[in-house]
């Protein structure tokens, strides 16, 4: 854990995160003619750990819910998401072609200006808080 508030290592995990997305988003649009490729996108992070010192004996009050595959799942084709990664199948797509391939190149872009303008405001108060931290310090 570093020594720089909370809000901090909320916002590095949050752009890290943004970076992630536009990178899948990249990929996504990269293989918009592939046949049989499936859209992705990136799990939200998990910023329970953020609130954690304010839940009881140490517990977080807010946490993400976890979803496991059952054989009924697996069954019907579910697979498990690759270890490590947050990265999964999109669920939120428009429309399949006759190939197998679900990505939409206009829903893909309407995601990445979501994504930009994001990373633009966390940028943002990013700086902010660091010209917060420079006058409480004396030095801004």
């Amino acid at each position: 854990m570093s020594s720089l508030p909370p809000i901090f290592d909320g916002m590095g995990q949050a752009m890290k995160y943004m970076a992630e997305h536009q990178r899948v988003i990249a990929e996504n649009i990269a293989n918009n003619e592939t046949p049989g490729f499936k859209a992705r996108t990136v799990d939200a992070p998990d910023f329970s750990s953020l609130v954690s010192q304010y839940g009881v004996a140490g517990t977080p009050r807010v946490s993400r819910p976890k979803v496991e595959l059952s054989s009924g799942m697996s069954a019907l084709g579910a697979r498990p998401p690759l270890a490590g990664s947050h990265v999964v199948l999109d669920g939120d797509t428009t429309e399949t072609k006759p190939d197998g391939n679900n990505v939409t190149l206009e829903d893909q872009l309407l995601t990445l200006g979501q994504v930009q303008a994001d990373f633009a405001a966390m940028t943002n108060l990013y700086r902010k808080q660091m010209g917060l931290m420079k006058t409480a310090l004396g030095r801004g």
